[in-house]
């Protein structure tokens, strides 16, 4: 019975995972260090280096997943005032994130060539570049909380659900532009205003995550 109703949709809130999937799915598109990491590293070293940098990065998440949902899921169930405070927070971040690309150029840089390099070196190079980075982690504890998407569901069961959704949805990204890196290379190389648009879609992406995180229920 209860498999039928996780089904059905009467515990799950298909639309905020919906929206999820696609404001993960903008930030994955928009430039950062992440995919300019994975394009610039596909053109020097190749296909293979790249979605060995790829996993590596996406492989990063889940530890980040892992301690956000072990953490915040402890304070929701001891405090909706901490879990509160947990979404003002995040969405503080999140302007505060959009405030950023609004004051960048929007220019996107890609290196020149580089020294050729395995794919074992660049796994573990994209998988410690992504777990050690401590914005990853506030950037998840900013992003998740106002996804949660059942009010029967274990929060950390929910954690990982949405981990993992992030996760794929990076990985089909940033594989894509793994496989497609020279034409993506030349494209942005011919269309100097591209990074303007992808500038003003993270703007968007971030304020209005920001908006619905202010707006949301626990």
């Amino acid at each position: 019975m209860h498999s039928l109703l996780l089904f059905s949709g009467e515990i799950i809130n298909y639309p905020i995972l919906i929206g999820f999937v696609l404001s993960a799915s903008a930030l994955a598109i928009s430039p950062g260090p992440d995919n300019i990491f994975v394009l610039t590293q596909s053109i020097s070293n190749g296909v293979k280096a790249g979605l060995a940098t790829v996993f590596g990065l996406v492989g990063g998440c889940l530890v980040h997943t892992t301690l956000l949902a072990f953490g915040v899921s402890e304070i929701i169930k001891q405090s909706d005032a901490l879990f509160f405070g947990i979404k003002l927070f995040g969405a503080l971040y999140l302007f505060y994130l959009a405030y950023k690309v609004y004051k960048s150029d929007g220019n996107i840089l890609l290196e020149g060539k580089a020294a050729g390099r395995s794919s074992k070196n660049l796994f573990w190079t994209g998988f410690t570049m992504n777990v050690l980075n401590p914005k990853v982690t506030i950037f998840f504890l900013a992003f998740f909380p106002g996804f949660l998407f059942s009010t029967e569901l274990d929060p950390v069961l929910q954690f990982y659900v949405l981990g993992l959704l992030f996760m794929l949805s990076a990985l089909l990204i940033f594989g894509t532009i793994a496989l497609l890196a020279g034409s993506i290379s030349n494209y942005l190389k011919s269309h100097n205003k591209i990074g303007l648009y992808l500038k003003w879609v993270q703007i968007i992406v971030f304020v209005g995550i920001a908006v619905y995180l202010l707006l949301s229920d626990k």
